[in-house]
């Protein structure tokens, strides 16, 4: 009798210590598994975001986060294009040349600040003390803008005013144009922000 106790005991205790050892064995595993996906944090530090643009229709921005900021994807008009050339005399940098590695990526380095001249991919916080731009695509006279006014942004903290490619018109407290963030399609409309060809 005292045999099938001790069978019993030593059964129990096998049991006991394998549930345990199991136990162990999956809390070790959770968290090495887990490395796999990138964490919250990594996305933040600069993991690339696919965005689908095939439903943005002529005149409309769709923005979508990217390290924590706000990137403006916009599908300019022929009107809002052919704008871009009536201010160049207007603008601060209308090249693009003062700090082009930092906010336009060599591609982006013409008229439209894109590689598609209809879509324009921007950051959208103002040069000067980081706020966001508000949308003002209608062209004409319009309250704290210029009455030949060709549509853009205008920044409300401190009146700093963009054309629609994101360039800085002269005598404004913003220092330089809006960064083009690093891009690319996928296809036609799929783009990929964060990553180019050269990154």
């Amino acid at each position: 009798m005292s045999e099938t106790t001790v069978d019993t005991s030593k059964r129990t205790w096998l049991i006991a210590s394998s549930c345990a050892g199991a136990v162990g064995g999956v809390a070790v595993a959770v968290p090495f598994v887990s490395t796999f996906s990138p964490s919250e944090r990594a996305k933040a530090a600069g993991a690339a975001v696919e965005v689908d643009i095939g439903a943005i229709k002529p005149g409309e921005k769709l923005t979508v986060e990217w390290r924590g900021k706000p990137v403006w994807i916009i599908r300019r008009t022929p009107e809002q294009l052919e704008a871009l050339k009536k201010v160049e005399t207007q603008l601060a940098d209308p090249e693009s040349k003062r700090k082009p590695s930092e906010l336009t990526p060599e591609y982006a380095r013409n008229q439209g600040r894109s590689i598609k001249p209809e879509f324009f991919v921007g950051v959208g916080i103002c040069s000067h003390l980081g706020c966001s731009p508000s949308d003002k695509f209608q062209m004409g006279p319009q309250p704290s803008l210029p009455d030949d006014w060709q549509g853009g942004f205008l920044c409300p903290c401190h009146g700093s005013t963009f054309d629609m490619a994101g360039r800085v018109y002269k005598n404004k407290p913003a220092p330089d144009n809006l960064e083009v963030p690093p891009h690319m399609y996928l296809s036609d409309t799929r783009l990929l922000i964060g990553e180019d060809k050269k990154a």
